[in-house]
């Protein structure tokens, strides 16, 4: 089953400038901007949550939140994975609780499991809970990659319904929507692939860009899925620049730059994140007037 179709974005978490605590007043008006602006999905403590530097009490809370927030009208997908199988599940079963439509589950980073090890960890989390999980596959990331194989044995469970396929490349994209059922839905994970994971058969994206293009990343999704192929090229071309270079500095640096640039949260990160540098700063200005022309 498809939890969504189109564009989830994968919401940054915004925070206080000096204190590096969550800015609630500024989440709250983030929630408020894809409500506002046609998102079709909210994913909240995954990467470009920085997810890696908030405590659990912090993410069950941002879940709970953007639950209580949104009421109803958008799925709330919550990125619990981690590579400690205990600690994801208890993280699963709490984003669970306080009424998460659905989970995000990246590979196990840095103990590299074995294959088989690699399955009985998603499975695990999977049988712990009994709302949907999207499979995270991000071999940038994490060091390690599901092969197209490994997707479909675990696309047998009942409650692993999806992949955010953030491997780039269209060969594995391919290969795994050749394997798994009918239902199982591919999002793309990378917002240059965006629309040719759609034309493969690919059910949407889960976007960084959406952070401050949603309306656009919609419609990008909207087009494809509808074959309306000539008009979804067009939309993808003017979003490709962008695209590129959100990425130019690790994630979530340049987006969370822009989402500031916008008015919409502090130039705050935890560390290891940092401000982008001069340079970048200066690239990721040069679309100031293109988010502009579409958001105001």
């Amino acid at each position: 089953m498809s939890i969504y179709e189109g564009s989830a974005v994968a919401l940054i978490t915004p925070f206080i400038e000096n204190t590096k605590e969550i800015d609630w007043r500024a989440f709250e008006s983030l929630l408020d901007f894809h409500l506002e602006n046609s998102t079709d999905a909210l994913v909240i403590t995954g990467t470009t949550g920085e997810s890696s530097t908030l405590s659990d009490e912090e993410q069950i809370k941002l879940i709970k939140f953007a639950v209580k927030h949104v009421e109803g009208k958008l799925p709330i997908i919550a990125g619990t994975g981690i590579n400690d199988t205990r600690h994801a599940i208890k993280l699963s079963q709490q984003a669970e609780h306080v009424g998460a439509d659905a989970l995000l589950i990246v590979t196990p980073y840095y103990n590299k499991a074995s294959y088989n090890g690699m399955l009985a960890h998603f499975r695990a989390i999977a049988d712990s809970v009994n709302i949907p999980i999207i499979l995270y596959d991000v071999p940038s990331r994490t060091g390690t990659s599901l092969t197209p194989e490994q997707v479909g044995i675990l696309a047998e469970h009942p409650n692993i319904v999806a992949l955010k396929d953030a491997v780039g490349n269209l060969d594995y994209t391919r290969a795994v929507l050749d394997i798994v059922p009918d239902d199982f839905a591919v999002y793309s994970g990378n917002d240059d692939l965006n629309y040719d994971i759609i034309a493969l058969g690919g059910k949407g994206a889960i976007s960084v860009t959406a952070n401050i293009l949603p309306k656009e990343v919609h419609d990008l999704c909207r087009l494809a899925l509808d074959g309306q192929t000539e008009e979804a090229q067009q939309l993808n071309y003017k979003l490709e620049d962008i695209n590129r270079n959100l990425f130019d500095e690790v994630n979530p640096i340049p987006v969370k730059y822009l989402v500031h640039k916008m008015n919409r949260c502090a130039l705050s990160y935890r560390l290891p994140m940092v401000p982008p540098s001069e340079e970048s700063a200066e690239l990721l200005d040069t679309y100031l007037g293109l988010i502009e022309k579409y958001t105001i």
